[in-house]
């Protein structure tokens, strides 16, 4: 994935002028005051919201001209927004992230099921399956909302504060995973967080966001 000239914003630009690649198998983290425009930065990349100019792109292809069963695909988003069916179960809820895959039914088969499972294991909710989701704690409802990106199987994904909700050990932890998903199935990984030490120990890139724009090392 890379972004060329792109300004992000609602009616003036928070971020402005942007030229950055979000490289294959590595993890890179976003960090930066809060209201300085992160979110909006992660929106924009995701294709929830249009840029104020200029253009992301997968694959050289443009996202704005991706129809979005084809980027929902492409693209995995973990945001800090509550969720909305509370009633459901973790399980249920990690198996939303097959939806690109199962049609307009939402008939999951014997191979999306085992990817659920699997994905549940490597975020250690197993136990969870059955909970409903407004009895499970903020940090096991986080802890499923990172699986659900992880059965979507996208070779990007971008996630907005996913160590929020956890103690100390469990966000290093949280953000080495990351970086093992990285590593281990070469995927793209963009990670915003607060946590600048452990994005210091775990990151392979690091973005600053700073008045106008970002700073990549």
């Amino acid at each position: 994935m890379r972004a060329e000239n792109l300004s992000v914003g609602y009616k003036t630009p928070l971020l402005s002028d942007m030229n950055l690649t979000l490289h294959k198998a590595a993890l890179t983290c976003l960090i930066g005051i809060n209201g300085i425009g992160k979110t909006t930065l992660l929106r924009t990349m995701a294709g929830l919201q249009r840029p104020l100019s200029g253009a992301v792109f997968v694959s050289n292809t443009d996202i704005a001209n991706m129809p979005p069963p084809q980027l929902a695909r492409q693209v995995s988003i973990v945001l800090t927004d509550p969720i909305a069916d509370r009633l459901m179960t973790v399980s249920e809820l990690v198996a939303t992230g097959r939806m690109p895959y199962t049609g307009i039914f939402g008939r999951l088969s014997d191979g999306d099921r085992k990817i659920v499972e699997d994905a549940m294991e490597r975020l250690n909710i197993t136990a969870l399956a059955d909970r409903r989701i407004h009895h499970a704690s903020d940090g096991q409802r986080q802890r499923a909302l990172l699986a659900r990106a992880v059965a979507q199987q996208t070779p990007i994904m971008i996630l907005d504060e996913p160590t929020a909700f956890l103690d100390y050990r469990s966000r290093a932890e949280a953000m080495e995973l990351l970086r093992d998903f990285a590593h281990a199935d070469g995927k793209s990984v963009l990670a915003s967080t607060h946590e600048i030490d452990i994005a210091e120990r775990m990151a392979d890139y690091i973005w600053t966001a700073e008045a106008g724009g970002i700073s990549c090392r």
